[in-house]
């Protein structure tokens, strides 16, 4: 039997995978579960997984330039609205994303998923000249992140790195930035300073409305197989996007089921009501998989990417994924 690596966090949607429960005929999964910070870098370097969680932004950038050693599936094993992504100094009179504009902003990456997401919704929600933000990178928390990979941002985009011995919260505590985009708090927030506060507060509201309008739960993290194992085993692929939806729905049935349970089974005192506010504005498959299913959020990433710089040519839904699985 044919020995497979696969790795990705332990996300409930995976679960069933990495422990086990669900087997992919014919293949031995070595399974690792490992952080998107640890695989990210791998997989657009050495690449040593058969099977790997893929940031979504840096699989197009490498696909855009032929660089790519994977093909992804259209398995989003992350998503997340992105209005609350937004931190601001709170004296510094940003009281709406057009503030933004001609703003210092912190970012860990230029290049990650949420921030092609966030300026793509400034600019399409809000009208925001996305170009017209000053770019800092940087690691949020714990100094030192770099971009994973390398761009060619025109000249016109102020975008440079902080010092690599301060952080994003460091620097906006510090009144060296105005503003920072970033997936997890910055540690002030987090803290209760005052001196940070979120900019669209609540973002829960906004996030609801956005979906409702354009159907777009934004994909972060997508699933991929390297071509050179995908080229020996070409049913793989199938197997693999079929392996994640049985996962996928194994685990939706549990969210279900917790939520309607007489006890509370996770330690979340609102589970059931926000579980209930999901399937009544997004339906009861609110977690999909597949291209046909989420063609506007494909379209909308696709052309966010490219207007942001990031991708050599304007790429199409139709050639992100293996041919099987769409």
């Amino acid at each position: 039997m044919c020995k497979i690596t696969l790795a990705c966090w332990d996300y409930d949607r995976a679960l069933p995978v990495l422990d086990g429960s669900l087997q992919l005929d014919g293949f031995k999964l070595q399974c690792h579960a490992e952080p998107p910070g640890t695989l990210f870098p791998l997989a657009v370097g050495a690449a040593p997984f058969d099977i790997t969680e893929l940031s979504f932004a840096s699989y197009l950038i490498q696909l855009s330039r032929g660089e790519s050693q994977y093909i992804g599936l259209p398995i989003f094993l992350s998503r997340a609205f992105r209005h609350g992504a937004i931190y601001v100094r709170a004296d510094q009179g940003i009281t709406s994303p057009k503030d933004l504009e001609g703003r210092v902003v912190g970012v860990p990456e230029y290049a990650m998923t949420l921030a092609v997401w966030v300026r793509g919704i400034l600019a399409d929600e809000y009208g925001v000249d996305v170009s017209a933000l000053k770019y800092r990178t940087g690691g949020l928390n714990i100094p030192g992140r770099v971009e994973r990979l390398s761009l060619q941002i025109p000249p016109t985009i102020d975008l440079q790195p902080l010092d690599p011995t301060v952080s994003l919260n460091a620097a906006i505590l510090a009144g060296e930035l105005d503003a920072i985009i970033a997936p997890a708090p910055p540690r002030a927030f987090s803290d209760a300073d005052p001196r940070v506060r979120r900019l669209i507060d609540p973002a829960g509201p906004a996030e609801r409305d956005y979906f409702q309008r354009t159907k777009i739960f934004p994909p972060m993290h997508i699933l991929g197989i390297k071509k050179s194992v995908s080229d020996r085993h070409p049913a793989l692929a199938g197997a693999v996007f079929k392996l994640f939806m049985d996962a996928r729905e194994i685990a939706m049935a549990r969210v279900k089921s917790v939520a309607e349970s007489s006890a509370n089974r996770q330690m979340s005192p609102w589970f059931a009501e926000a579980y209930e506010q999901a399937v009544t504005v997004m339906g009861a498959d609110y977690w999909s998989y597949g291209v046909d299913k989420n063609s506007a959020d494909l379209e909308a990433f696709c052309r966010y990417c490219h207007d942001q710089h990031l991708t050599s040519r304007r790429l199409s839904p139709a050639e992100l994924f293996h041919p099987d699985t769409c």
